[in-house]
This record gives C-alpha cells, sequence and structure tokens, in this order.
C-alpha cells in the first residue's frame, strides 16, 4: 500500500543513485605513428575512420590515422574494409579481432599493439553523421577498458571545425555508452574511456567538456525517466531534485499540499487528488557569479511520475510506458543543473509541477471546473489531458512570480504531436519569433530537431468553455490538430512574455538503439536547451 505522505513505496529493490557521469575522454595531441599509448598496454582497441567513397566507387576510403595504423600493424586496413563490403556510411563498424602468436618462434608484426582495431564509418564529417559514428564506435567497445581513435580529425581544418567535430563525435560516444540503473546483480557491460588522438589545444578542451555536460544531463533525464513509478512518487522527485541542486549549490524551494492549496494551485492539486502519492511544484534556481546576471530564462517541465489516465483511464498497453510522463520535468532540472556545470551566462530557474495522474474517492471529474493559479477558471473534459492543467498552473505562476525574459515550457503532452511529426522531431510553438527561432536553430546543432508549428487563431474555439474562462480540451471533434490547441490553451498563462512550448511526446521515448538515441526514455530536450542557452545573448 502506498504511503499516504508520498513517500516511496515501502518493499521496493534500491536502484542505481540517480545522477551518474558518462565514461572519460582523454585528448591526446599526438599521432598513430608517435602514440607511446598503443604500446603501453592500456588501450585495448583503435578506431581507424573510413570515409565514403568517390567518383561512383562505393567501397570505403582509408581515413585519417589509416596509413599509419597499416605500416604499425602490417595490415592493408583498405583491402580488409573491401573484402568485408564496408562503405565508409556513418555508423558503420567492424570489430577486426587480431590472434595472438602461440609459441616463442612466432612473431607477429601487431606484437605489443592492442588486440583489436574497429574500422568505423564517419561519413561526410557532418555532426550529424561524426555523432552517429561516435555512437557506433560506443556500441562496438562496450565492455572494453580505453579505445583510442583518430576520427573527427580532418587535414586543413580550422580550429573551430575540429571543435566541433570532437565535440559532435564525443556527445555521440557518451550519449550511445548508456546503460539504464538497474538494481539486478548482474550490471550491464560499461562502455570504455574514449581517447581523442590528434586533438589538444583549449578549443578542443572547451568542445569536449560541452560534449561531456550535455551527455551528463541526457543520462540524468534517462534515469529519471527510466525509474520506475513503484519507486518514483512526487515525493521522491523532489528528493532527488534536492539532492543534486545541493551537490551543485543551487537554490531550491519546495512547495507541498500545504502551500499549494493556500496560494491557489488549483490544477496540481486536482490532478494529484486521485493518488496516495501526494503532489508537489519544485523549482531549481542557478544564478550565475558576477554583476550581471544575464536573462532570467524558466523552463517549465511537466511532471507526471505515472499517468493512468485518471477516471478517463488509458488502456493497459497506453499505461505501459506511462513512468516517462515526467521527462519534461527531468529535462528541466537536468538543464538547470547543466547550466550551472558550463557556466552559462544567464540565471536558470526550473519549474517543475509533480502529481501522479490516478484514479481513487477524491480524482477530479470530467465536468469539474477548477481554479487554477492567478484565478483562471478551467472546464475538464477528460482527466487524461492533466499534463496541460499541471504546466498552466505552473506557467501563470512562473509568469506572475518569476518575471522571467524567456519562458519555455517541455512535456510529453499529446499523442497528436507524434502522430503528426513522429519520433524525430518535437512540435515547437511560441509567441516570440526569435525565440522559436533560436530553439529551432539549437535543436539543428545539437541533433535534436524540433519542427516549427503554428499557433492557429482560428481553432481558439477550441479551448471557449460556456462554464469557465477555458475549456481545456475541445468539445468539437472535427477541429483536429490536438498538439495545436493544447498550445493555444497554455499560451493564456504566459502573460505577455516571450514564450515557446516543446511537445516532445515522439522523440522522448524509442522503441530500439539507433545511433545516439537509446532505446526506452532517450532524454530528449536537454542537448537542445543547453545549446540555446549557450548561443543565447
Amino acid at each position: 500500500m502506498a504511503r499516504a505522505d508520498g513517500g516511496a513505496r515501502p518493499g521496493r529493490s534500491p536502484r542505481t543513485p540517480i545522477g551518474r557521469t558518462p565514461p572519460d575522454v582523454t585528448l591526446s595531441g599526438g599521432t598513430l605513428d608517435d602514440s607511446t599509448e598503443l604500446t603501453d598496454g592500456t588501450i585495448d582497441a583503435v578506431a581507424i575512420p573510413l570515409l565514403p567513397g568517390v567518383e561512383g566507387d562505393h567501397g570505403a576510403q582509408p581515413g585519417e590515422g589509416a596509413a599509419q595504423a597499416a605500416v604499425r600493424y602490417g595490415i592493408d586496413l583498405a583491402e580488409i574494409a573491401d573484402r568485408i563490403g564496408l562503405t565508409g556510411a556513418a555508423g558503420e563498424s567492424y570489430v577486426l579481432q587480431l590472434p595472438r602468436a602461440v609459441g616463442s618462434a612466432v612473431s607477429l608484426p601487431w606484437a605489443g599493439l592492442p588486440p583489436r582495431i574497429v574500422l568505423l564509418g564517419v561519413g561526410q564529417h557532418t555532426p550529424t553523421d561524426l555523432r552517429r559514428a561516435g555512437a557506433a564506435l560506443a556500441r562496438a567497445t562496450r565492455g572494453l577498458a580505453r579505445v583510442l581513435t583518430t576520427a573527427g580529425v580532418q587535414p586543413r581544418q580550422s580550429a573551430s571545425q575540429s571543435a566541433e567535430a570532437a565535440r559532435a563525435f564525443v556527445e555521440g560516444y557518451l550519449l550511445a555508452a548508456y546503460a539504464p540503473p538497474t538494481a539486478a546483480s548482474t550490471k550491464p557491460r560499461s562502455a570504455a574511456e574514449l581517447v581523442l588522438l590528434g586533438r589538444d589545444g583549449t578549443r578542443a578542451v572547451a568542445a569536449v567538456a560541452a560534449a561531456r555536460t550535455a551527455a551528463h544531463a541526457t543520462w540524468l533525464v534517462r534515469d529519471l525517466a527510466t525509474t520506475p513509478a513503484s519507486t518514483k512518487t512526487p515525493a521522491w522527485f523532489t528528493e532527488q531534485a534536492k539532492r543534486l541542486a545541493g551537490r551543485a549549490s543551487l537554490a531550491v524551494e519546495v512547495r507541498g499540499t500545504r502551500e499549494l492549496a493556500a496560494q491557489g494551485f488549483g490544477g496540481i492539486l486536482a490532478v494529484g487528488s486521485g493518488s496516495a502519492s501526494a503532489p508537489r511544484l519544485v523549482t531549481v534556481t542557478y544564478t550565475p557569479a558576477g554583476a550581471s546576471p544575464g536573462k532570467h530564462v524558466v523552463i517549465v517541465g511537466k511532471g507526471i511520475t505515472f499517468d493512468t489516465g485518471g477516471l478517463s483511464i488509458k488502456p493497459r498497453e497506453a499505461m505501459v510506458p506511462m513512468k516517462t510522463d515526467m521527462t519534461g520535468a527531468a529535462v528541466a532540472l537536468a538543464t538547470v543543473l547543466g547550466a550551472a556545470e558550463a557556466g552559462v551566462q544567464h540565471t536558470v530557474t526550473a519549474v517543475m509541477p509533480l502529481a501522479e495522474n490516478h484514479f481513487g474517492g477524491a480524482s477530479y471529474r470530467p465536468g469539474d471546473v477548477l481554479r487554477l493559479f492567478g484565478g483562471t477558471t478551467v472546464e475538464i473534459a477528460n482527466t487524461d489531458a492533466e499534463g496541460r492543467i499541471v504546466l498552466a498552473d505552473a506557467l501563470a505562476w512562473a509568469d506572475a512570480e518569476l518575471a522571467p525574459d524567456v519562458l519555455i515550457d517541455i512535456a510529453t503532452l499529446t499523442g497528436a504531436a507524434s502522430v503528426g511529426l513522429g519520433k524525430k522531431h518535437a512540435a515547437l510553438y511560441g509567441t516570440d519569433e526569435r525565440l522559436v527561432g533560436a530553439l529551432s536553430s539549437a535543436g539543428e546543432a545539437s541533433g535534436e530537431l524540433a519542427w516549427w508549428m503554428p499557433l492557429v487563431d482560428e481553432y481558439e474555439e477550441a479551448v471557449r468553455s460556456d462554464v469557465a474562462d477555458l475549456r481545456h480540451v475541445p468539445s468539437d471533434k472535427h477541429i483536429g490538430g490536438g498538439s495545436i490547441t493544447a498550445a493555444l490553451f497554455l499560451r493564456h498563462f504566459v502573460g505577455q512574455r516571450a514564450w515557446a512550448h516543446l511537445d516532445i511526446a515522439g522523440p522522448a521515448r524509442s522503441a530500439s538503439d539507433k545511433h545516439e538515441v537509446t532505446e526506452g526514455a532517450t532524454g530528449f530536450g536537454a542537448r537542445l536547451l543547453l545549446r540555446y542557452l549557450a548561443d543565447l545573448r
């Protein structure tokens, strides 16, 4: 039975601590000709990049370091790649396991060198290609201790191009290195430490640091979203936020049911009313050091720790992934922690409305009218559209109390966004063209794509009510555009702020591993927002 105070449910297995760090990345300025690491016994595999063929040649071409590796190993790597049928496409990999000599009379040319060569397709060296190559290397070498590579290095690269290439490759490697936390006695094989050869200097160091921050944030989102709802109550999530924010010396504020009731958060309270796990509203704020804090960016993340649909109950199959319905709150938390780690020159506040949408004698009902923060009344038509209710409460409060320069919300909000855009793009809405454009650009740069969607004023009738200020889902089924009408509803709670809404229902979950995306919770959104904050002027 759940505890009435909203704490973690008893009798559940403890899990790996939340907030794990990705594998180490080391930079080395040497080459395969003079690298002492090849012979010191610490490297388990050497990854050699392959490029696509040119002028109609469909075979792979050797990349940076391939000639030196061929000389040191005494192996024609191009011939091996051709024999296997490699093309050099981004994300292609093949592990060549080199045999050891038997008997003292036999001397092999690779004696004393790492016993594995990974032939790794890097495509055209675009950031997307390099992320895919890094991800392929992580999966090909899982369980090893150290892997060395020259991938991403190109002749005549500028310093900025070289840094961006290193960032993309390392991001892909670290993102694919993720394995879900587990309480099982058998731990998943960990990913190897990555050694980047031919990289040094301040720009390369900064690029790798940015990649690690982005990957660390994504790992945190995945860890939180993967945690089962039997553990992940609003109270548990609150404790994780407090612990992680305390480690980073960030300001934390928590509102329980008493404070929520006293201050008029009728939406969060209603959504959480059917659960024995009480709701919370948590804020975490990072303020940069120095006299000028830059802009104040507030990120509101939907934190439904489990979604049954309430009295408008979901089918069983639709409930299975609903432990991840708090991904927006996890992204908000990871973003503020990542901003602190990166030393972003802007104040960042994460606002996380946390509730479990359950059903019971106290559940809110279709037909109820709720009074949200600030006094707006909302007619409830479907208790399974609870995300926009908790977001509306939190957005109205953020607008009134935090005075943000930029207000962003992020949520696994509507199935309509997934139907319309699939699993690769978030639906992006906003009232400020510069903000929406900047977020779209950040998505392109980070590899987390967002498609700019219209706020169609003609659809405003979908949120009109005869018994309240607003109706939170349309009564007319012929209007369609479910993701658009949800965004139109949220727009009523952001005042005159520069506001953007990210509906990540599609890309937040994946049915399989693919490139840097991992099966299950993907962590989508943290890298996009961190890139936006880094570029914000």
